[in-house]
């Protein structure tokens, strides 16, 4: 598998594993690093900051592909594979009507800003 392949593919496993969380029958272990993940994916913060020169691109080419590749080893081959087919099915119609799971996160970011700036600001 050549790296535009693998790219493709990591790019389908987020909502895959976003698909498994839901699942009753993902372990509960993949399912708490399947969120971990798909926040870090779906989080404007990086761990590094992507203004730094090469260390910024190290989340992007290194971290998030090899939690991605951990979640996946921890979820049932048949599971994940249910999930990436739905996963395929997601994105047929353009853009999915699921939107308002980005809240969650939306939210949990506004908090922790709110949190940090309660907290060393004032």
């Amino acid at each position: 598998m050549n790296l535009k392949e693998k790219a493709k593919t990591l790019k389908l496993d987020i909502p895959a594993l976003c698909i498994a969380m839901k699942r009753s029958d993902t372990p509960i272990t993949a399912k708490i690093l399947a969120g971990m993940t798909v926040g870090y994916a779906l989080s404007p913060i990086d761990l590094i900051p992507d203004f730094i020169p090469v260390l910024g691109l190290l989340d992007d080419l290194i971290i998030l592909p090899l939690l991605i590749m951990l979640t996946v080893k921890m979820i049932p081959q048949e599971i994940l594979d249910e999930c990436r087919i739905s996963a395929m099915d997601l994105w047929t119609n353009g853009r999915p009507k699921k939107w308002r799971y980005a809240i969650p996160v939306v939210i949990f970011w506004f908090l922790l800003i709110g949190w940090i700036v309660s907290r060393f600001l004032c």
